[in-house]
Formats: structure tokens, sequence, C-alpha cells
């Protein structure tokens, strides 16, 4: 039979260990939502800085000069910024892969694209990579001055921004390209629009395709800016299948959107 001061003090233990847990639980929350508003800050303030000094630098350089400066502070600098992330416990990135692409001559690197985090995992690896992104994106404070050094292409007019990917490729550059055209709104892949495919026609020059697979939904297509995730994030791009030019752009375009539809699959990702 079990005395009662013993019963009592165990019930008192077993409070102790409940209050201890919600205690951890608190400041898991608050880690997390500090972290997130300060990771946002450092990133804004290091595309802040890099703006005051591409604005008078686009002007003063060579074309060719400000591009192969600007693209590699944009790897060196995301490259430090996602670094920053995994050492605060924020997430972690497996990216190895993408250094195989390194010195692998021009290329369409074809990626889904599931967050704001994207471009700046590939871009992170690969340093002689021209992006094609939106007008609005080029004319942001934070951003524009940075991609236009660097001799991003705008994407508000098709024939234009395809000449001028074409012409990247040409010269030897890489070329990044999100062919959804913004953000997956329905997993696991949104609609393929031609461009890609259009690229590769024109070029000549074949499609690697970049698979990124996340476990958070972390500034998806409608992820407010301050909800703090579960942390740590877990991010990975592999390498998928590379591609022929294209012949035929339409059917193309519907090959690819059918290979990422399989290859990010709930039971693709069970297999693998």
């Amino acid at each position: 039979m079990r005395c009662w001061p013993c019963a009592r003090s165990k019930h008192e233990a077993g409070g102790y260990v409940q209050k201890a847990a919600i205690v951890r639980q608190c400041l898991r929350q608050l880690y997390a939502a500090a972290s997130l508003r300060i990771s946002l800050l450092v990133l804004g303030a290091g595309c802040l800085l890099w703006t005051l000094l591409a604005l008078p630098l686009g002007l003063l350089l060579p074309r060719r000069v400000g591009q192969w400066l600007g693209r590699w502070t944009a790897t060196l600098g995301f490259r430090a910024y996602l670094g920053y992330l995994e050492r605060i416990g924020f997430a972690c990135f497996d990216l190895s892969e993408l250094d195989r692409l390194r010195g692998a001559g021009p290329l369409i690197l074809v990626v889904n694209h599931p967050g704001l985090l994207d471009a700046l995992m590939v871009l992170s690896r690969l340093p002689n990579v021209t992006c094609i992104l939106k007008a609005s994106l080029m004319r942001n404070p934070l951003w524009g001055a940075g991609a236009r050094l660097a001799g991003y292409v705008r994407n508000d007019l098709f024939l234009g921004s395809v000449n001028l990917a074409v012409e990247e490729l040409r010269q030897g550059s890489q070329l990044l390209l999100f062919p959804e055209g913004t953000r997956t709104e329905t997993q696991p892949l949104g609609p393929f629009q031609i461009g890609a495919a259009y690229v590769s026609y024109r070029s000549g020059v074949p499609v690697q395709t970049l698979l990124i697979e996340q476990d958070s939904a972390f500034l998806g297509k409608g992820w407010p800016w301050l909800r703090r995730p579960v942390l740590p994030m877990h991010f990975r791009v592999r390498l998928g299948r590379r591609f022929d030019a294209a012949t035929d752009p339409k059917a193309f375009t519907q090959t690819l959107h059918d290979y990422f539809l399989r290859e990010l699959s709930p039971a693709k990702r069970v297999v693998d």
C-alpha cells in the first residue's frame, strides 16, 4: 500500500515535469519567433547594403565586369546567409549536388518553386547563373540594383526576355528558370509556362532539372512573412534528369511537367 506522502511527492514531481515541458515549449516558440524576425532583418540589411554599392558600380563598371562581380557577390552573400541560418538552428540545407554543375557549361536549370528561398539556394552554389526575374523584382529597392548589375533578365517582354536569355547562354552562362512562373500554388506542382522549353528550342541548350524538397511550407504561396515555422526546417536540392534541347516547345513543356510531377509525388519520395 502506497503511503500518502510518497504519492503526493510523486504527484508534485509529475507536475514539475509538466510545467518544465510547458516552459520549454514556450521558449522554443519565442526562439522561433525571434530568429525569424532577426533572419529577415539580416537578409534585408545585407541586400540594402549591396544595393547602395551596386548602384554606382552599375554605372562605373563595364557590363561584363559588373556581371561577374554581381553574380559572385550573390553567390558569396547567399552562401553566408544560408550558413547563418544553419548556425542558429533555423534550417538545414543539403545543396552539395549543385556543385556538380560548376564548370558544366551552358545549361538551362529548370526548378520547382515551393518558396522564396529557392533562388538563394541555387545561386549560393553556382556563381555563373543568369536568372529570369519578374519585372517588379528588378525594380525592387532591395533586389533591383544587384539584379541589374548581375545581368539578370526581366520577364515582362516574352520575346525580348528569350533573346536576352539565349544571348547569355551563348556567352557561357547557365540560366535559372522557374517554369511555374510563380511560387507553387497547388502542391506539389503548378502548371508550367512554355518559356523554358522555348529558350531551349531557340538556343539548342539542354535542360537540367533541379528538384527542391523541403519539410516546411515556409515562405510558400500564402505564407505570412512573420508566421513562425517549426524549427529546424530541412531543405534539399537534388539533380534530376538532364533533357536534350527541345524540338517541340509545347510537347517538351508537358514532358517536363509530367517528370516533375512524378519526382515530387509523395509515393516517389517514400520510395527514395
